[in-house]
């Protein structure tokens, strides 16, 4: 089920060693004409020169989850959240643990090496990277703390804070814990961050963390400031991720209520939960003026709720395009932050084995939309809508969503 404007033109499915019932696909990043698909697997790099005949280049085998992906010049970085026998790709699950960062030489995408890991409390749930040059600062999400842990220990109130030298990344390691809400002080309840996205030409941030969103001065990328804490206890359970507008005067929240498992997009589920909430920046406040939801219904047996989106670059426009796991892939205009609308939608019909599946993420990139699709694989959307076509102006070099780049 698909809207008129938008057409799946390619699908590359999962293959071995990628292709358990377990081996979810998870983030995106891109670089030139090569894209990088996470997947608890490990990680696979695509030749995407020709966008509907995406080719596969390699695979590296690296058991974990999320291993979400980001890409910096020859350098790929993964996101480990979950405890390992130690930081090697040939690591067994468990102890003694080690969860974290893992670091790869990407320079011959046919062979990618494993050069080193950073440990990390609570290991890395999401990660977010902000060049400067020939250092690259790292942030790391991660939720907890998990009382019993070895690898997560409370308090944990933080993010962290990962320095890359680019010239040498294996000595890559943490330089600074800040913490982000020492009004807390210090619970045992969940806490930490899931994701972040940075703005580095304005210097500012936006947390999705456990229970709130956070706005971030990051003019000082080691030693980020608390600007402002958001609450919304009525609609959001879990902060997911977040989204600026080119301009940096909007911030759209996401909420991942029941983790993404739950089948939320039903007519039992109020339209402000597992939905977007759209807030304005007004002199230096972010205040909230609607939420988005898509309007289809999806059945009891199909997990959906608001997941990993980016903006369409669409001057003068506030279009952004999202997953929604088996909710498909949606684009929907916010220009209007009180009026929000969807105006296209690619949608499968509900996995037929069951469980979690659909889309992860949902990217627009170079004048395609790139959705990794948990169970299907890599999906290549083409939309085609007078609101959206001004895009495809707009080339991007590389394309990494937590680290926003004006257009």
């Amino acid at each position: 089920m698909r809207s008129d404007n938008v057409t799946l033109v390619a699908n590359v499915p999962r293959t071995a060693p990628f292709n358990g019932e377990d081996d979810f696909n998870t983030d995106l990043a891109f670089q030139g004409e090569y894209a990088y698909v996470g997947n608890f697997g490990g990680f696979s790099i695509y030749d995407i020169g020709d966008p509907e005949n995406p080719e596969l280049v390699s695979q590296v085998a690296c058991p974990a989850q999320q291993n979400d992906v980001t890409v910096y010049r020859d350098l790929l970085i993964l996101s480990i959240d979950e405890p390992q026998g130690g930081e090697g790709c040939d690591a067994p699950p468990g102890p003694p643990a080690w969860e974290g960062l893992r670091l790869f030489d990407i320079s011959d995408k046919a062979d990618p090496q494993y050069v080193g890991a950073v440990q990390t409390d609570c290991g890395s749930h999401t990660h977010t990277m902000i060049p400067q040059g020939d250092t690259l600062y790292v942030y790391v999400s991660s939720p907890g703390p998990e009382p019993q842990s070895v690898t997560c220990r409370p308090p944990h109130e933080l993010i962290q804070v990962v320095e890359v030298p680019m010239d040498a990344p294996e000595s890559a390691r943490v330089v600074s814990k800040p913490n982000l809400f020492p009004q807390r002080g210090n619970e045992t309840i969940a806490s930490g961050c899931h994701d972040i996205t940075a703005y580095p030409e304005k210097d500012v941030a936006a947390a999705a963390c456990f229970g709130d969103g956070v706005l971030l001065d990051i003019s000082d990328p080691v030693q980020p400031t608390v600007l402002q804490v958001l609450s919304d206890r009525e609609n959001f359970e879990i902060w997911h991720s977040a989204t600026f507008n080119n301009d940096g005067t909007k911030v759209v929240f996401g909420d991942e209520m029941g983790g993404g498992g739950q089948a939320t997009c039903d007519r039992n589920t109020p339209s402000t939960k597992g939905a977007n909430a759209i807030y304005d920046l007004v002199d230096g406040q972010l205040q909230r003026r609607g939420y988005f939801k898509i309007p289809r219904e999806q059945q009891p047996d199909e997990n959906c709720v608001a997941h990993n989106g980016s903006l369409i670059p669409v001057p003068g426009k506030d279009i952004m395009v999202q997953a929604w796991y088996q909710g498909g892939v949606s684009v929907w205009d916010f220009t209007d932050s009180a009026n929000p609308r969807e105006i296209g939608y690619f949608d499968r019909p509900p996995y037929p084995a069951g469980g979690i599946a659909g889309s992860w993420s949902a990217y627009y990139y170079n004048g395609y939309v790139y959705s990794s699709d948990i169970k299907a694989g890599l999906d290549v959307l083409r939309i085609e809508d007078p609101l959206t076509d001004p895009a495809g102006q707009v080339t991007m070099e590389d394309f990494n969503v937590q680290t926003q780049q004006s257009y």
